[in-house]
């Protein structure tokens, strides 16, 4: 039987939450919604090519209210964070933001995050899709530290694009100008408490408004809004081509459980050598020795060019053998190529190794690249 034309929807619920800008984001166009940390998170306005477009031409405005903040505090919260991540964090200063992995006992990445240092004693945790505030209580539960773990009401609106700077300092008044890559503060606009933070996940300048009362996300959204219009403002998704192209790896897809650190090209996120027993470090540990048995690659693949990511994991093969498997890809206009992510055995993740792709539309040819292709902005274009 032939698969219908008719395109699926999701159903709204009470069981998954919205988001505090849930009704602004139907206001002004979301078509497309996926579920992600039980939130539901739009996926598509204009499509795909038109917000990329924005995105590295303007400004653009997201509802990733979904990344559900973490927080732990308390006497032993920063003693207690060290021992969920092998990055050493004996630099984090107030203010800072770090990209950590949080990893198992088997040195396997349990999710990737952004983390927030607020206070000496308050750590936020930014996770990607996955069920990490659970997997934090269950760590902390028999250690007998003075420490608090809850999910706090804070919900991130990101700002990016070539733009993002003028939009920040015509919201703030210039207030927020120095602010450097990677930097958080407290603040508050037209008196909406919020975090902000030059983080996101665009390929893009960008910077994350961390909304502390859910109550006001439609008031936050309108403000950023009518501030924008004259930057060419737009809401998109987070963008499949723009961060394929930065290099910006998806936890559930780009990178997975069974991925070390090491896996994925992300080793310079471990230090073994710090004095702490960290969850994995053993392990990683013996990873590191022996080398990784599986890695990620760019990849490009020929043909026609495609126009929407794998709903699937597509299977790499070399002959009849299955080697890996290719997370996501698209065509990226820009390079005029399809690109994307494939994790493969070791021996076949040398640049220039061509395998074959096994995809709805038919065996697909691609050579293993390095990555990324077009990286992540980081400094104001003047």
């Amino acid at each position: 039987m032939s698969r219908s034309n008719h395109k699926p929807f999701i159903s709204f619920g009470a069981r998954i939450r919205k988001s505090p800008y849930f009704d602004s984001t139907i206001k002004y166009g979301a078509n497309a919604f996926t579920i992600y940390n039980s939130m539901y998170m739009p996926t598509a306005y204009a499509g795909n090519e038109a917000e990329y477009r924005s995105l590295v031409t303007d400004v653009t405005m997201w509802d990733v209210a979904a990344e559900r903040q973490i927080e732990i505090n308390g006497p032993d919260a920063y003693e207690f964070v060290r021992l969920l991540t092998p990055r050493n964090l004996s630099k984090c200063e107030i203010g800072d933001c770090k990209y950590i992995l949080l990893t198992g006992d088997d040195g396997g990445i349990v999710n990737d995050a952004v983390l927030l240092r607020l206070q000496p004693n308050q750590f936020w945790i930014s996770p990607g899709d996955g069920d990490v505030l659970l997997w934090i209580q269950g760590v902390a539960s028999n250690l007998g530290m003075d420490i608090n773990i809850f999910e706090p009401d804070v919900s991130p609106l990101q700002i990016g694009g070539p733009k993002a700077p003028m939009l920040i300092n015509k919201l703030f008044n210039g207030e927020h100008d120095d602010l450097r890559f990677y930097k958080a503060r407290e603040t508050s606009l037209e008196g909406i408490p919020m975090v902000i933070g030059r983080t996101g996940w665009s390929g893009e300048i960008s910077y994350e408004l961390y909304l502390r009362d859910g109550s006001l996300g439609n008031k936050l959204w309108e403000l950023v809004r009518e501030a924008g219009l004259e930057f060419n403002i737009v809401p998109i998704a987070p963008n499949t081509t723009r961060s394929i192209e930065g290099g910006l790896l998806s936890y559930q897809s780009d990178i997975r459980r069974r991925h070390s650190p090491y896996a994925v090209n992300l080793g310079r996120l471990v230090d073994l050598d710090q004095d702490i027993n960290f969850i994995g470090k053993e392990a990683l540990k013996i990873i590191k020795n022996k080398g990784s048995s599986i890695k990620l690659v760019g990849i490009h693949v020929k043909g026609k060019p495609i126009k929407s990511p794998p709903e699937h994991f597509w299977p790499v093969i070399i002959g009849e053998e299955v080697v890996g498997d290719v997370s996501r890809c698209i065509f990226s206009s820009r390079l005029k190529k399809n690109i994307g992510f494939a994790s493969v055995n070791v021996e076949y993740s040398e640049p220039g190794t061509i395998i074959t792709i096994k995809s709805p539309h038919g065996n697909l040819e691609a050579e293993v690249c390095e990555f990324p292709w077009i990286p992540a902005e980081r400094i104001k274009r003047t």
